[in-house]
């Protein structure tokens, strides 16, 4: 876990009952563990919508380009001059 050992993570325990207090600590957990699930849940909602958006993209085909009459034209006028 974010390349802590256990050691490391006792310390930082104790310090923060330490700092906190006994009585704050265990609603100071559960908010940090809500905030935590929020955070999850917001990035997987974000990584859903962009892998769906990337499938929309595959799947719809660039929209053709219709040329223009006066683009067709200056072609059937050239393939005229040249024959």
């Amino acid at each position: 876990m974010f390349g802590l050992g256990f050691q490391e993570i006792i310390i930082i325990l104790v310090v923060a009952l330490l700092i906190i207090g006994p009585r704050k600590l265990p609603d100071l957990a559960k908010s940090l563990g809500k905030a935590f699930r929020e955070f999850k849940h917001a990035t997987d909602d974000l990584k859903q919508n962009f892998d769906l958006d990337a499938l929309t993209r595959e799947e719809t085909p660039a929209p053709s380009k219709k040329p223009s009459p006066a683009d067709t034209e200056a072609q059937q006028t050239d393939h005229k001059e040249t024959a």
